[in-house]
């Protein structure tokens, strides 16, 4: 069992004080038997200390083991599951002081009620296998909570970004275009960009943009088939590694290289970067005020400003993200974003956030997400323009959505366009704000007849409402509920 050194001391502390429970001894029979303080033992069953081989050899012998049992690395099966977790690089690679958690302090939650943990920790871990759960899909989710935590919101980049743009003399009323952000990148950086080769590299057909660094110097390597505006995000976010100084770097955009979750933060924080310079949010956020104060929804403004600020619906909605909360103080919103193959009625989920006590829409799995969403619902407009053979567009619509089982209500804005490079696939990006009293005082245009209502709910599996002409699953899930809960009524009534 390949194991990080510094768990060493917990996995015996947690096998010393295993052995001494199976052998009914108290700390004080230990120290007895042994010869060592009880303070002493107590410090090392907490993986704070790692005894001398003559303690080690006094232990075992007060215990009644040999030595290479006691200082052996396997577990017990019932601590199975916190070996597994120690085996894996999850606690040496997650940066815990970010969320608040002090290691020690973990390590001795783990050994203060090892087989209550282990019982946990192999729940987490058997979701974790049931729903295909890499190390790489468990750093993602540890991202995306980092970001919810902070409102998504972080004012010290915000601050490197504006700096960056006062050191490049980039007027206040200005925005940085493709071209400004290519010339940097190869006067300032001495960057060399070209195209990829897709028939000497056919398996970097989809990719975006890959850079190799070496002895002479670094390439940035640009999909043909990208846009200027994604381009200019690629060259934004390259920036941002260089001028955040961020040396544990992704090298592709496909996201299936990464080795740690200081890789996955690092790429949010330049690409964060990226977008705080070419959506500057001196501009961003006086927009954002005129278009909420309007008394009608007028969705090709919004599609206007995404052209003004040279950005893609995803990222200007991800740009919103940061600066809803901050500046007009509304806090409860999603973010998603959705694939679809045109003709197909099957929708992706492959992104997600929540800054949000609230949690809709959220991933399923082997469920069928609710058709009467706008973001599944714009993508089958979109197809249906791609295959009446018109000129494929960004379009917008904003749907005020009412879930059924709780009544809470979120405006849904969403963007629908074709995803650049990959043939016949679309993709929506959506951006929820529930709609509290405060928030609805903030958005003027609410009550225009042009906004549609629907009710809505999370899956069809769950879903109540029987006459839905959308519904293309049965209720499974929420008859198996009635079902469960009648049965425990039915046992009350026996008991009582």
């Amino acid at each position: 069992m390949a194991i990080n050194q510094d768990n060493v001391r917990l996995v015996f502390g947690l096998k010393l004080k295993q052995l001494r429970l199976d052998k009914g001894m108290s700390l004080s029979d230990l120290s007895q038997k042994s010869g060592l303080s009880i303070s002493y033992i107590n410090e090392i069953e907490k993986g704070k200390k790692y005894p001398k081989s003559d303690k080690i050899l006094a232990l075992a012998s007060a215990i009644d083991v040999d030595y290479d049992t006691l200082v052996s690395l396997k577990l017990s099966k019932r601590l199975e599951p916190i070996s597994d977790l120690l085996s894996s690089n999850v606690l040496t690679e997650l940066p815990l002081e970010l969320f608040g958690i002090d290691p020690a302090n973990l390590l001795e939650i783990l050994s203060d009620a090892p087989t209550k943990i282990s019982a946990f920790v192999g729940t987490l871990i058997e979701i974790a296998r049931n729903y295909n759960m890499s190390i790489e899909k468990f750093y993602f989710s540890a991202l995306r909570t980092y970001q919810e935590m902070h409102d998504n919101y972080f004012e010290d980049i915000e601050l490197e970004a504006e700096r960056f743009l006062t050191e490049h003399n980039v007027e206040a009323a200005r925005m940085l275009d493709e071209q400004q952000l290519e010339s940097i990148l190869k006067d300032q950086y001495h960057y060399t960009i070209e195209p990829i080769n897709e028939r000497a590299n056919p398996e970097f057909a989809t990719v975006r943009s890959l850079t190799i660094t070496n002895a002479n110097g670094t390439r940035l390597l640009i999909n043909a088939h990208l846009s200027s505006v994604q381009r200019a995000f690629i060259y934004g976010r390259e920036i941002g590694y260089l001028y955040l100084n961020l040396k544990n770097r992704l090298h592709t955009t496909a996201l299936v290289e990464a080795e740690s979750f200081e890789q996955l933060l690092n790429n949010f924080k330049a690409s964060y970067f990226g977008s705080a310079i070419i959506i500057k949010r001196s501009l961003l956020v006086p927009a954002i005020a005129d278009f909420f104060a309007q008394k009608t929804w007028q969705p090709e403004q919004l599609i206007q400003l995404i052209h003004d600020f040279n950005t893609t619906p995803e990222s200007f909605c991800y740009r919103l993200s940061n600066i809803l909360p901050r500046y007009f103080g509304i806090n409860q919103i999603f973010f998603s974003r959705f694939n679809n193959f045109v003709g197909q009625n099957i929708f992706h989920m492959t992104k997600e956030m929540h800054i949000s006590r609230k949690h809709y829409p959220h991933t399923v799995r082997d469920e069928h997400y609710c058709r009467r969403w706008v973001a599944l619902t714009i993508l089958n407009d979109l197809g249906d323009i791609i295959l009446a053979k018109q000129p494929p567009r960004i379009l917008c619509k904003a749907q005020k959505s009412t879930y059924i089982d709780t009544q809470d209500q979120y405006l849904v804005v969403s963007f629908a366009q074709p995803m650049s490079p990959a043939p016949n696939l679309n993709v929506s990006v959506s951006m929820g704000i529930y709609l509290d009293e405060q928030t609805r005082e903030k958005l003027a245009f609410l009550d225009d007849p042009a906004l549609t209502s629907r009710e809505v709910n999370q899956t069809c599996e769950r879903c109540s409402l029987f006459d839905c002409r959308e519904r293309i699953a049965a209720p499974v899930i929420l008859q198996k509920r009635h079902k469960n809960e009648e049965l425990r009524k039915a046992l009350k009534r026996m008991i009582n």
